[in-house]
């Protein structure tokens, strides 16, 4: 029956929705556990979609078999309809006697950790990925370094530079940006970084992000934005425009991107065959004849798609090493570490990450049965966890007075344990900067105030009492007498008054 597909439907993303809560319930220490706890809760929000998308075209009822359902339900005998049910279910029971029933409860549980079952994330990653800390760009470096006229660079600086397509940096000059060869490298390397983006984050919305990305990109190149593929005029032949020349005899060659000493040697390489080629290159680029007189055309405009081909994967490999700058820094890090290290250690390394991994599981499981289910702490006192993360003896927690509470409220109401916290607490930056934010700065004077109003009213008795003692000599003024005796205003004045001057 079409209702029963409903409800049991429903059934199903309720449970869907409840794997779901039990896996985010616990935050895992290890990084394959993460990984992939959040591969399963991937997969389990794919069928909450998919289950979705089966039960809005019941909901619909284009062809009203639901309608009448209802209906036949509602207006007809109920026991009736119930026992035609009984009967369709004990018929289906007897033509497959041997059908086991499946406990859908088992469906969307998570696993426990002395299953034996493989993680889903083991075979995603290679060794030297590392369940997605570190790149794996082994194979990107080989193509590189296969490109022709490309800047031979180890490993280790291919790692800082292989975003940066400029020649002498990650790239090569434009013109030889156009091969195959080139355009395959980058296909290559931008499809590692999607599939290692998309296996280290299976829970973000990757194709909305990609899709803002292609909108940034049509945007700017539609602008004549993207560097390094603006659109270029001709130039003419042996002219140095934009260039900074080490002497005023030096030629400048656009097709060749090369310095002349003087007008001699520039037109003895004129008839080389590296020159011709790339004059051929340059002359295709900005739409010109071979002998370099330009017919004034625009870019051809299949040339100028695969520019653009070529320039929309450059711009989507900035893109994605940005978004992962930090697993890039991890990577040089690392391959820094290793290349100092023996063989004797890596092997080491490798045996420490496989007992981390793949042997505590099984070390977990062993000491709970061994325990016996002992090792929930019991702590009815609620005393403080000490470093093994046990709680402290009772007669420690008596010798530093933890049972006494001291609230201070210019620490906003906070509660320190013991006279000792206590005490130390005055002295720290927390309290201190509360109390310059009340308007105080000599707080070595408030040691055992923590009430807030007591602490301004005190900071304004002494601010009262030393307006009252301090004296400003400049504001006293100074009288002589004929004699030459010098004394202030006023007692120049009752001794004036006196008739004694």
């Amino acid at each position: 029956m079409l209702l029963e597909e409903q409800r049991y439907i429903h059934e199903d993303l309720e449970r869907l929705e409840q794997g779901i809560a039990d896996r985010m319930r616990d935050e895992p220490k290890q990084i394959h556990e993460r990984l992939n706890r959040d591969h399963e809760v991937s997969q389990l929000l794919d069928q909450i979609q998919h289950q979705s998308r089966e039960l809005l075209p019941l909901y619909e009822d284009k062809t009203g078999v639901r309608s009448k359902e209802i209906l036949q339900i509602g207006s007809g005998d109920p026991f009736e309809e119930f026992y035609k049910q009984v009967a369709s279910i004990k018929e289906h029971h007897s033509r497959y006697p041997n059908e086991q029933a499946e406990n859908s409860e088992n469906w969307y549980r998570p696993r426990k950790q002395s299953d034996d079952q493989p993680f889903l994330v083991e075979s995603m990653f290679s060794g030297e990925e590392a369940y997605g800390r570190f790149f794996d760009l082994h194979a990107s470096h080989e193509s590189y370094l296969n490109l022709p006229n490309v800047k031979r660079l180890p490993y280790m600086q291919y790692l800082e530079v292989f975003d940066n397509f400029q020649p002498g940096y990650g790239g090569v000059k434009r013109a030889d940006k156009l091969t195959d060869q080139y355009f395959k490298y980058l296909g290559e390397l931008m499809e590692y970084l999607e599939s290692f983006i998309r296996r280290t984050r299976p829970l973000e919305n990757l194709e909305k992000v990609f899709g803002g990305w292609d909108k940034e990109f049509d945007s700017a190149w539609e602008k004549d934005e993207i560097e390094g593929w603006r659109k270029e005029k001709p130039a003419a032949k042996g002219s140095a425009t934009n260039r900074t020349l080490s002497s005023a005899e030096a030629v400048w060659c656009e097709a060749c991107e090369k310095e002349f000493k003087n007008e001699n040697v520039y037109k003895n390489h004129l008839t080389g065959r590296k020159h011709i080629k790339a004059a051929e290159v340059l002359a295709a680029i900005h739409g010109d004849s071979v002998n370099g007189t330009s017919n004034g055309s625009a870019v051809p405009l299949a040339h100028r798609l695969k520019e653009r081909a070529v320039a929309e994967r450059e711009y989507r490999i900035k893109k994605l090493a940005s978004a992962m700058k930090t697993e890039r820094d991890d990577t040089r890090v690392n391959v820094e570490r290793r290349q100092g290290m023996t063989e004797r250690e890596r092997q080491q390394e490798l045996e420490n990450l496989y007992n981390t991994t793949f042997k505590r599981q099984a070390k977990e499981a062993e000491e709970d049965e061994d325990d016996g289910g002992d090792d929930k702490i019991y702590n009815p006192l609620k005393l403080p966890l000490a470093w093994d993360g046990k709680p402290i003896p009772f007669w420690l927690y008596r010798l530093h007075g933890l049972g006494q509470e001291f609230p201070c409220e210019i620490c906003g109401n906070f509660v320190y344990r013991g006279r000792r916290a206590f005490d130390k607490h005055f002295n720290e930056t927390n309290h201190i900067t509360n109390l310059k934010r009340l308007g105080i700065t000599n707080t070595h004077l408030f040691r055992d105030i923590t009430s807030i109003e007591e602490a301004v009213r005190l900071w304004n008795k002494i601010q009262g009492d030393s307006r009252k003692t301090n004296v400003d000599e400049g504001s006293i003024v100074q009288m002589e007498d004929a004699e030459g005796n010098v004394m202030p205003e006023k007692v120049y004045l009752d001794l004036q008054k006196q008739g004694l001057l």
